[in-house]
């Protein structure tokens, strides 16, 4: 389970991002997050993911207590967490496949094993032809499938996608939502923050709203 205990966030002294926000994240579940643009999505998603500390409160992640630990012992359970995020932080000077392979590198899986998961990962979002192409001269979407084949290849224990289908058409997205389910089904934790509500209609999931930094169910 992940819990946050009344957390606030401020960036800038005297200014909260978030207010006073608690949230139970059972292990297995999936929820949505959603809220205009400034509620505060990327920022509990930046917390989620161990990014930052928060300003006040408590997140309880994997059975520890994030806000006591020491900051060298962070990198440990980031290894947890698989990320998509809107600026999909690909690095420009490794191949597609090389960004992929990360997380796997990190963990350290053999080469055979790496070279075996990218190339299934890199089929299943439409990038096979990619495999040597740098970021660079990929467009908007293809950059996304990217980075979402790198957030799901070590099936995390916690996903975070933040607007994960908004450079995707529909079927495509669609596509990507039902990996999601499918990683869920193996026991993944998958927050999806969007403001598509026609995206949030097609699933019968939680969904959970931030609006003005407080957060509140529907």
């Amino acid at each position: 389970m992940i819990t946050l205990e009344h957390i606030a966030m401020e960036y800038v002294p005297g200014r909260e991002i978030l207010k006073d926000v608690s949230l139970n994240l059972k292990r297995g579940s999936f929820h949505f997050i959603t809220g205009s643009s400034g509620a505060g999505k990327s920022t509990l998603l930046s917390l989620l993911s161990l990014q930052y500390r928060v300003s006040k409160g408590r997140i309880r992640m994997f059975g520890e207590d994030v806000t006591r630990l020491p900051r060298q012992e962070l990198p440990r359970l980031r290894r947890r967490v698989g990320i998509v995020l809107q600026d999909y932080r690909l690095l420009d000077h490794l191949t597609i496949a090389e960004n992929v392979a990360i997380p796997l590198k990190i963990a350290g899986e053999s080469p055979e094993m790496i070279e075996d998961k990218v190339e299934e990962l890199l089929e299943w979002v439409g990038l096979p032809d990619y495999h040597d192409a740098r970021p660079a001269i990929l467009s908007g979407g293809q950059k996304q499938r990217a980075a979402i084949a790198r957030a799901v290849i070590t099936k995390p224990d916690l996903l975070l996608a933040d607007e994960p289908t908004g450079n995707l058409d529909s079927d495509l997205s669609l596509r990507f939502m039902y990996l999601f389910e499918a990683l869920n089904a193996g026991g993944t934790t998958v927050v999806v923050a969007t403001h598509d509500e026609h995206l949030i209609s097609e699933f019968e999931y939680p969904v959970l709203r931030l609006k003005d930094g407080r957060l509140s169910n529907s």
